[in-house]
């Protein structure tokens, strides 16, 4: 947990990489924030180099913007939590990099998130951005629920909402179902009059592509478009049943988090928004809270 009193290293960096951005802190002994950094999707699903890339290019940022950019990456000691290392393989190419800190320590987005959220403490967390998933930790035990990536997976997220939208607009170019308020905004922003075109445009995009066309069916559903209220509702069930599983056997506390979250928890189930507790710190204070405790425990060791 957050303390004052913290006997390792005065400063640390703490680093949340998502399938959108990375966002890196410097935070003192006091846990004050003394500068933040922000660059590119920093999972290594979508890209070990590009990974990496955004998660020095946050780092240095962060300095920077501390005040601190005649330092270097070697005299600190990092927590870093990333997106889609809940996967073995990823987890050990992350692990495996020679990377420029002194220490990392490594560990899933999931766990810093639940880690900020409940300031070290027991409990379970919902993320929605531009990805899903939810995760629970009591007595260091972890679980995950759903985090099984795009397109297959991800449900209820930025992406899934986006493919969605595109999904339902090449139904309705086909003249399998009736055009929606979706498919005039879609065609528009893509710069695309036909099915062939809108193909051309969203073949092979990853993650990222489909979160940014999201806000498609948010805008839809807000002007009663049916069909885009059908598929907010859909989303909204699958986080209601996330929550659902991870809180029905114990009483932990549980947060939302993620950029959608301003959206999206307005269309949960009421008792599931009435029990969701404000996160006490974001993921990438988790990244610092995990860091100190491994590094404490290394000490213990030696």
């Amino acid at each position: 947990m957050l303390t004052s009193n913290n006997k390792n290293n005065d400063l640390f960096i703490g680093i949340d990489g998502g399938g959108s951005k990375s966002k890196a802190i410097i935070m003192n002994k006091d846990n004050e924030i003394l500068g933040t950094g922000i660059s590119g999707p920093g999972n290594p699903l979508h890209g070990f180099e590009q990974a990496t890339h955004s998660i020095i290019e946050s780092a240095k940022l962060a300095l920077e913007d501390a005040g601190l950019a005649h330092m270097k990456l070697d005299e600190f000691v990092a927590g870093v939590g990333l997106a889609g290392v809940n996967i073995p393989v990823l987890f050990d190419q992350m692990a495996a990099w020679q990377h420029p800190f002194k220490n990392m320590h490594l560990a899933t987005d999931l766990l810093i998130a639940c880690l900020g959220a409940h300031n070290g403490g027991d409990g379970a967390v919902i993320i929605s951005g531009t990805g899903s998933c939810g995760f629970s930790c009591q007595n260091n035990e972890q679980r995950i629920v759903g985090a099984h990536g795009f397109p297959h997976g991800d449900k209820g997220s930025g992406a899934w909402f986006g493919l969605q939208a595109v999904k339902q607009v090449l139904l309705s170019l086909d003249g399998l179902v009736k055009p929606t308020l979706m498919s005039a905004a879609l065609l528009t922003k893509l710069n695309c009059s036909n099915d062939t075109a809108l193909v051309e445009v969203v073949a092979g995009k990853k993650a990222t592509f489909f979160g940014q066309q999201a806000h498609i069916v948010f805008d839809a559903a807000n002007l009663g478009d049916e069909i885009a209220l059908t598929i907010l509702n859909e989303g909204a069930e699958y986080l209601n049943n996330m929550v659902r599983t991870l809180t029905k056997d114990n009483s932990l506390p549980i947060s939302m988090l993620g950029g959608l979250t301003p959206i999206l928890k307005q269309w949960l189930a009421v008792d599931i928004q009435a029990d969701l507790k404000l996160p006490l710190h974001p993921p990438e204070v988790g990244s610092v809270i995990y860091a100190r405790e491994q590094e404490s425990k290394m000490l213990i060791n030696i």
